[in-house]
């Protein structure tokens, strides 16, 4: 558990620091735009209704039972928040390359910084989504079950696996720059093999088990079971994708830590 350990010692003795780079940011990402904060609410809808029409009405990709604005929108909450704190970590030393130069703390705030601050994005569209989940439950078209309890650690496993795969990326891309043109590509190419436009059950058994070794998986499904009583959940499944995500975590740490004391003669 050293890579957890390590992140928590930056946590504790840097934590003014990390709120100030949340901060950061968060306005970062708005800045210099006419809707500001709003695209923290269109972005997930309008990916929704756009996979509705494509994957949904023209493509009839099954939603195994549930309806498709809750199917996807689910699927979305999780990708979105995965997805954008991957991206922004994966950009670690460039986009830091002036302020690491000048200063020294932790390297390792700004990566973490990064994925408490996609909370903040992802618990404004797990509302919407919430909002969703009470109109179809009291129509009798959901069923949310207690495994809900289950999401502070869907959250910290998907947190650890964004930062984890970000970090060693970034690392990568001191040397090889051509990687962070890759990550974008690349990230979209894992989003329609981690169950975001379809479920797990319309697969064949076979190749379910295999999508489910993609640590992304098991907590998507797992998510969309909680809230809607439909999806695949496997206990087994979800502990190998955290026992992935802990591998992927540690690697990532060791490799940044290593990397960030020599960067600056690379980048």
């Amino acid at each position: 558990m050293f890579s957890t350990y390590t992140v928590y010692i930056t946590l504790s003795e840097y934590k003014d620091l990390v709120i100030l780079f949340v901060k950061r940011d968060f306005k970062t990402i708005y800045k210099q735009t006419v809707l500001g904060p709003l695209w923290i609410v269109i972005n997930p809808l309008l990916t929704t209704f756009i996979q509705m029409l494509v994957f949904g009405g023209i493509a009839k990709l099954s939603t195994d039972g549930t309806p498709q604005f809750i199917f996807y929108l689910a699927g979305n909450a999780i990708w979105l928040y995965f997805s954008s704190s991957f991206t922004k970590t994966a950009n670690t030393f460039i986009n830091n390359s002036a302020v690491f130069g000048k200063v020294y703390f932790p390297r390792l705030v700004s990566p973490v910084s990064v994925t408490i601050s996609g909370l903040i994005t992802f618990f404004v569209q797990f509302f919407i989504f919430i909002i969703g989940i009470i109109y179809y439950a009291s129509q009798g078209v959901v069923h949310p079950n207690f495994y809900i309890l289950l999401l502070p650690v869907l959250l910290l496993e998907i947190a650890m696996l964004s930062l984890g795969c970000g970090i060693i990326v970034s690392s990568l891309t001191t040397k090889y720059r051509d990687l962070s043109i890759l990550v974008t590509f690349g990230v979209q190419l894992w989003m329609y093999g981690s169950a975001i436009i379809f479920p797990v059950s319309s697969l064949s058994p076979k190749l379910a088990s295999i999508l489910m070794l993609n640590p992304v998986v098991p907590v998507v499904e797992t998510f969309r079971y909680a809230f809607t009583g439909n999806g695949t959940f496997s206990p087994f499944y979800l502990i190998v994708s955290f026992i992935i995500t802990i591998v992927i975590l540690i690697m990532g740490v060791l490799v940044f830590n290593r990397v960030e004391k020599t960067f600056m003669d690379t980048i």
